[in-house]
């Protein structure tokens, strides 16, 4: 395993020299050239390309940038990120002084969600492990709970202002960050593998995966799988290839929910032999995200399953635009009232117009995901929601006749 041990404890800086050995001292240009050709993109949830980002930022420094290390992971159902700070933090570290050096920046700061306690310790102690001039320049901000803390203008207006709230209007960070310097802000998975790639190459990363995909990533499988938790796959492998590495499936399926709260519901017979990869699942309409795969068994109620995900997203709104004041929080209401089987009339209509309505007219994109968690949901559990628009529940029907029988 490339990114996640086996053991539960954090790897010490002589076992990471072991077995990866020392930090590379390539150039920086050379060192981005290398990102670009391994086609890497960020793990964060938007699959951005890591190289170009890597350009972007050191194309505008003069030597005093920033990097900022995200690992808030506000997403409910993702832990890789977690996972891989407490198990690996010397990876994601290297990943860090790599990006600092490519782009000149003298400023190394770690972003953990505050209730992330492991990953935070493990990062402080591999931290005293290293030089003096590494600790010096290397500072870890805890990011406050919260969806939106990790979105990276509010990751920078947190660090700036102690407010991790999105900003509005350009410049974006890579153009005036932290400071107003100009700042590489970057997901901790996408940091630790570029620092493998620094080390062996981009023929190494492109050599990795099945198909047209390239490469590997952490997937957090959950739900009605035998063995829930993070796992590390190859990039192009199926989704019943991702079920297996968790142990299989547990019970009967339906659903599964791809890419996590800003992703979307899928129907797991016709996804179940297709690649897992950005691009590939991009081309079908779905997101890979954050990795997240989550498996809804099949006697849990879609609707209900949705109506408590859009009511999560309209409480994580930053409340800084009426299409999340109003337009999320009621179309959370509507969604409640049908899982409740106590809809108004049209509330299916509703909720189905508002969310045309309210795609793109977001002061962030905090209303264009949860829109779009909910257009996959009318999809995929379509019957289930025209059943609950009558006041009824098909899957509450049928738990009944097999309590019965």
């Amino acid at each position: 395993m490339e990114l996640i041990p086996l053991g539960p404890d954090a790897e010490s800086l002589a076992m990471h020299r072991q077995r990866v050995g020392p930090l590379p001292t390539a150039p920086s240009g050379q060192l981005i050239a290398e990102l670009e050709a391994s086609g890497l993109l960020g793990r964060g949830g938007a699959g951005f390309p890591v190289g170009r980002k890597w350009r972007a930022v050191a194309e505008r420094s003069s030597g005093g940038a920033v990097v900022l290390a995200n690992g808030a992971e506000g997403e409910p159902l993702s832990l890789k990120d977690r996972s891989l700070m407490a198990a690996r933090p010397h990876l994601v570290i290297d990943g860090a002084l790599l990006a600092a050096r490519a782009v000149g920046a003298d400023d190394i700061i770690f972003y953990v969600g505050v209730e992330q306690r492991a990953a935070e310790a493990a990062l402080r102690h591999a931290l005293a492990e290293r030089p003096a001039d590494v600790r010096g320049r290397a500072r870890i901000v805890k990011a406050p709970a919260g969806y939106v803390s990790g979105e990276e203008s509010a990751a920078v207006h947190f660090v700036d202002a102690g407010d991790a709230r999105p900003t509005t209007t350009p410049p974006r960070p890579f153009e005036r960050g932290v400071g107003g310097r100009p700042t590489l802000v970057q997901n901790v998975e996408s940091l630790a593998l570029a620092a493998l790639i620094a080390r062996r190459g981009h023929a190494w990363y492109q050599g990795l995966g099945h198909g047209r995909a390239r490469g590997i990533g952490l997937l957090t499988v959950s739900g009605a799988v035998n063995h829930a938790g993070v796992h590390e796959v190859e990039f192009g492998s199926t989704l019943s290839d991702a079920a297996a590495a968790a142990g299989g499936l547990n019970g009967d399926v339906r659903a599964v929910l791809l890419g996590g709260y800003f992703g979307g519901w899928a129907d797991l017979d016709e996804q179940w032999s297709l690649p897992v990869d950005a691009p590939s699942m991009r081309a079908r309409g779905l997101a890979l995200g954050c990795g997240v795969m989550h498996f809804l068994p099949a006697k849990t109620c879609g609707v209900e399953a949705t109506a408590r995900i859009m009511s999560y997203l309209a409480s994580q709104s930053a409340r800084q635009c009426g299409p999340c004041v109003f337009g999320l929080v009621a179309i959370a209401d509507a969604t409640r009232r049908l899982a409740a089987r106590s809809p108004q009339p049209h509330d299916l209509e509703r909720i189905i117009r508002w969310g045309g309505e309210l795609t793109g007219r977001g002061a962030c994109r905090h209303p264009d995901g949860a829109v779009a968690l909910l257009q996959s949901a009318v999809q995929v559990f379509a019957d289930d929601f025209a059943v609950h628009q009558r006041r009824h529940c098909v899957t509450i029907a049928a738990r009944a006749r097999d309590a019965v029988a």
